[in-house]
């Protein structure tokens, strides 16, 4: 049965229910370009802005999530049974936890076929971020993806045309047109891509916090009840984590400086926050595929992985089989950064701390914002982003500091920082007269059981 892209618009702008066949259509002409069904951009955009405004129900998520998985090719890893697992995260400040815990999770024998994304609104992208490395690939064939997971283990790859095109376009277009936070849709595109993996099991982290797109606990609870009720019915075995982020995640802010982070993570010198999570992750999947007892004997095996150099071999193997050539990739494990990234930022500016004291929060959102305004993140889909941008935590929460010491560190190739970001970037931090203790990211584990 046909159906008008401007009725599907108009019934559910009203808050009515869409079915079953009319969100099939309606993905389907997503994906189309060549025949009479095809949908306009502006067409997209008021579709996403109807579901941001009316929402979808739990079967209209399932239906939309169910019709992405199916747009385009799907994996299948029965030879690797119990072993092949993902993670994946609704995106904050400094999260670059995939990419030291993927090549851990190799070295500990299993399989990561992880399909990411790119940057949405003012949080980085593990894509955008692995492109700061020269040579590094991030569209990859299905049959390039399965002789990586074969031979490598683990592999990080965007959407191609054959992977959920469906997701793809609909994840660029969330970005220009402000429906990013929206819970129907970020359930449906995180699950949907998880989908196609043939996963024996996935972590699901969803951030909660100033910095996050869920503000409020009980947003955050309901993205985790819509994906683990869409995953149960898709048959897909996946727990939730709920972790606070009102802080950034690491020292690094930015694209090339979060990929040194990662290669010093995989040297074993990792921050208490991201030491947490990587390693909790990492414990819950192999809990989950029986290579453990419980969640924190599988964290100490990937603390270990992580310490003993196995992680890193596995990320210059991910490297080097994503077009990296030898040299760089080796470069870059062995920590000789200038060698590898050629293009530094013209400016280095230092903000330091207007009180003494110990640092109580650091205010992540604000400094996302202002480092994708510098050049770091992108305004709309196709905006070229400048990989030398970033900023370096000098201090973190619970740290003392002292009056005119340095606690940030901005690399940039603005004329007018000084008069247009360092003021703001200086009023990000909170600094007490009193002892800060970090408490723990995550808040609760809700699992698919």
């Amino acid at each position: 049965m046909a159906f008008r892209i401007p009725d599907l618009i108009i019934k559910k702008r009203n808050g009515h229910e869409l079915t079953k066949e009319e969100i099939e259509y309606f993905i389907k002409s997503v994906c189309e370009s060549n025949n009479n069904s095809v949908i306009q951009e502006s067409q997209l955009g008021a579709m996403l802005m109807a579901i941001f405004f009316k929402g979808l129900n739990f079967n209209e998520s399932y239906y939309i999530t169910d019709s992405m998985m199916k747009s385009g090719a799907r994996f299948s890893f029965k030879k690797h049974r119990n072993l092949v697992v993902d993670k994946h995260s609704t995106g904050g400040v400094g999260d670059k936890i995939s990419l030291p815990l993927a090549p851990a999770l190799a070295a500990c024998g299993l399989k990561i076929p992880m399909i990411s994304g790119r940057g949405l609104g003012f949080t980085g992208g593990t894509l955008d971020k692995l492109e700061s490395i020269p040579g590094f690939k991030v569209s990859c064939s299905k049959e390039k993806i399965e002789g990586l997971i074969d031979e490598v283990g683990c592999c990080i790859v965007g959407q191609t045309l054959e992977l959920n095109p469906a997701d793809r376009i609909l994840y660029a277009t969330r970005d220009i047109t402000g429906t990013v936070d929206c819970i129907p849709l970020i359930a449906g595109s995180i699950v949907s891509k998880k989908a196609i993996e043939d996963l024996d099991a996935l972590v699901l982290d969803v951030k909660v916090g100033r910095a996050a797109f869920m503000n409020k606990l009980e947003q955050a609870e309901l993205l985790a009840d819509y994906m683990i009720q869409i995953s149960r019915k898709l048959g897909l075995k996946a727990g939730v984590f709920l972790t606070r982020h009102d802080n950034p995640l690491g020292f690094a802010i930015g694209n090339q400086i979060e990929i040194i982070e990662t290669v010093e993570c995989l040297h074993g010198n990792i921050s208490s926050d991201l030491e947490e999570l990587v390693t909790s992750y990492g414990g819950y999947l192999l809990q989950r595929v029986d290579r453990c007892e419980t969640m924190k004997e599988g964290a100490q095996i990937v603390l270990e992985k992580l310490k003993n150099g196995e992680a890193l071999v596995k990320f210059r193997q991910m490297l080097i089989g994503q077009g990296v050539s030898r040299e760089i990739a080796d470069q870059l494990c062995k920590r000789n950064y200038e060698a590898v990234f050629a293009k530094n930022a013209v400016y280095v500016s230092t903000i330091r701390a207007q009180l003494s004291g110990n640092v109580k929060s650091i205010h992540a959102l604000e400094l996302g914002l202002l480092c994708s305004k510098l050049g770091a993140g992108r305004s709309k889909a196709g905006d070229d982003i400048f990989y030398e941008v970033g900023m370096k935590l000098i201090k973190q929460v619970g740290d003392k500091v002292e009056k005119n010491e340095p606690w940030i560190e901005v690399y940039h190739n603005s004329e007018h920082f000084d008069s247009q970001f360092a003021h703001k970037i200086m009023n990000s931090i909170e600094i007490v007269d009193y002892a800060v203790t970090s408490e723990s990211s995550i808040i609760k584990i809700i699992d698919y059981a």
